[in-house]
């Protein structure tokens, strides 16, 4: 029988009352199973994390000697039990490192996806369709009009001009994504990388991720070619040099408002839309699908009473 409560939403995070620990929690607890990196899943402070390989490192890179007591490292495949929970990691195709999490409870298979995208993305392990009684999913981008174009046709847009390109992008997973497209998609282009992204680009390295040439930001070489050069930066970095002269300006983004005032618009996601979604509850076979970040009523009106729809963060 699926238990309606077994996973709640509380003001500290998703809360397994059955194992009593938290999905990626919002505040320092006892037990925080976290499915990736994002600062937004992955917080300092917690005394027990479980978690894969690649997100230890990204969080203690972050957080230093802050971001755990006790780390237990986890592969995908690899069962282990909090109470009388047992659980496994799959890969998400988020980010390198990413992993959905299943949850096994008295015969049950609860899925909590984290952040997916289920497209082919040569720097993180690919998605994997794992069969469950109950899908909790992300629903960032769960419209039926929202449908993300192929990140190779949006990343060869780079190539309609020479001029220099400021290209605002996230520090861990984006950065590293598009790093690797410009530089199979885009060769006349020459990478340069902020200061602040570059650590997460070794680490991505340092797992054996090819990602191609990039440089460190040179102000001087910015200065003297006013062609050909991509510049990566940060959203803070992106945002407030809002009227940096003689350049392009692009962010990579599924996010439609972000796209604004830009001169190339870039919507490479790294979030399932909506028939990535579709697709990934059809092969997951679930008999109830829990909804998380976003909105989950046009799933609910979708399905029309065919498959149970819970929306969990209303």
């Amino acid at each position: 029988m699926i238990l309606e409560d077994f996973i709640t939403i509380t003001p500290t995070g998703l809360y397994c009352i059955y194992g009593d620990f938290y999905l990626d929690p919002q505040q320092p607890v006892k037990e925080a199973v976290v499915s990736h990196a994002h600062g937004d899943h992955a917080i300092g402070g917690s005394a027990n994390v479980y978690c894969t390989k690649p997100t230890e490192t990204f969080m203690k890179h972050r957080y230093r000697k802050f971001a755990a007591v006790d780390f237990h490292v986890k592969e995908y495949h690899q069962t282990f039990k909090i109470k009388d929970v047992a659980i496994t990691f799959y890969p998400a195709g988020h980010i390198l490192g990413s992993a959905q999490v299943m949850m096994e409870y008295q015969g049950i298979k609860y899925l909590y996806t984290g952040d997916y995208k289920i497209e082919p993305d040569p720097t993180c392990e690919p998605f994997e369709f794992v069969k469950a009684d109950v899908l909790i999913t992300e629903s960032t981008f769960a419209k039926p009009e929202t449908k993300h174009p192929d990140p190779v046709e949006e990343i060869k847009k780079l190539n309609a001009t020479k001029a220099n390109i400021m290209l605002g992008s996230y520090a861990l997973g984006k950065s590293q994504r598009i790093i690797q497209l410009i530089n199979q998609h885009c060769p006349t282009r020459n990478i340069m990388v902020h200061f602040s992204i570059m650590p997460f680009v070794k680490i991505y390295e340092d797992y054996g991720i090819k990602l191609g040439a990039y440089k460190m930001y040179d102000r001087k070489v910015m200065k003297t070619n006013f062609e050909n050069q991509v510049y990566i930066v940060p959203p803070m970095v992106f945002h407030s040099y809002h009227k940096a002269i003689n350049v392009v300006r692009a962010f990579a983004s599924g996010w439609e408002n972000l796209q604004q005032k830009n001169g190339i618009s870039l919507y490479i996601s790294d979030h399932a839309d909506w028939n990535a979604i579709l697709e990934t509850i059809k092969k997951v076979e679930p008999s109830q699908v829990w909804t998380l970040h976003g909105d989950g009523r046009q799933l609910k009106q979708y399905f029309g009473g065919k498959l149970e729809i819970k929306i969990m963060n209303e």
